[in-house]
């Protein structure tokens, strides 16, 4: 089966992960923030005494919305732990970038969560959680601390990776199973992430991009309970249908998310669209 040639009609059909579609990146952006709030309040009346999320910042315009909307119901947000999925790094690969460095993630989280939920509802800052690139090993020994992850939230980039998890370089020869066992580490960006990024964030200025990254693992994604995949670019025509259909390989991370047991991939009507080229 050629996973890029499905039509929209078919997408979806036969996968181990289950499809939705939204109408625009807002209706998107809501969904994200609606499912937040749905599976910390569902972890909660199971009895979880903390409920643990790996979050990525993109896509963009979840956070404020589940501000707003912890805001309007008065939904106490204390139990919740949120470890963000990567952050960019200084060129030694030592430190974060600054916090007022428009691509900070950390900067992010700040102006368009934090600093809109009130903080009679927000959890301690002891509860919001980068890895840190000089003791990576310290963010999978909180989760195990916790007991585990309850959801995996994330969006997948144009190499298919799962925060900045991208594929081996060819002739790494890493196999299924080693991929999937990478833990929480620094790594260099591939080229295609740099240059997706530059044009996504930085108006094509790719040397505006930093190298390094600290990220989370494929191991601690794909040991969460849940995982929940947002993903919104007219680039993801191509990527989400291998993350759906195509084979299981370390060439397209997202695809591992198929021998995952619970993962819903929502998209927008405009990622669904057949990958064809167009030259404009």
């Amino acid at each position: 089966m050629n996973a890029l040639a499905i039509r929209p009609e078919d997408l979806g059909h036969g996968s181990p992960c289950r499809l939705a579609i939204v109408d625009d990146a807002d209706a998107l952006a809501a969904a994200f923030a609606q499912s937040m709030i749905a599976a910390y309040r569902a972890a909660k009346a199971a009895g979880r005494p903390q409920v643990v999320f790996i979050v990525p910042v993109g896509p963009v315009g979840q956070f404020e919305r589940l501000a707003t909307c912890a805001n309007e119901a008065r939904l106490s947000l204390a139990d919740l732990v949120l470890i963000n999925m990567d952050e960019y790094l200084s060129p030694d690969g030592r430190d974060f970038i600054a916090p007022d460095d428009p691509l900070s993630f950390r900067g992010h989280m700040q102006r368009h969560l934090w600093d809109r939920l009130d903080p009679a509802l927000a959890p301690p800052a002891s509860h919001r959680h980068f890895p840190d690139p000089r003791r990576p090993e310290a963010t999978t020994a909180l989760i195990a601390r916790l007991g585990g992850v309850d959801v995996a939230f994330g969006g997948v980039g144009i190499t298919g990776h799962l925060a900045f998890n991208d594929p081996p370089e060819p002739g790494d020869g890493m196999d299924l199973d080693s991929f999937a066992a990478l833990p929480t580490r620094v790594v260099r960006l591939s080229r295609e992430t740099l240059t997706i990024n530059a044009v996504s964030a930085a108006r094509g200025n790719i040397d505006r991009i930093p190298r390094l990254a600290v990220t989370v693992g494929m191991a601690e994604i794909l040991a969460s309970r849940q995982v929940r995949i947002f993903m919104n670019r007219a680039w993801h025509c191509a990527i989400v249908r291998k993350l759906l259909h195509g084979p299981v390989t370390p060439a397209v991370p997202a695809s591992l998310l198929q021998r995952h047991p619970d993962v819903v991939v929502t998209i927008t009507r405009d990622v669904a669209q057949l990958p064809e080229p167009e030259l404009r």
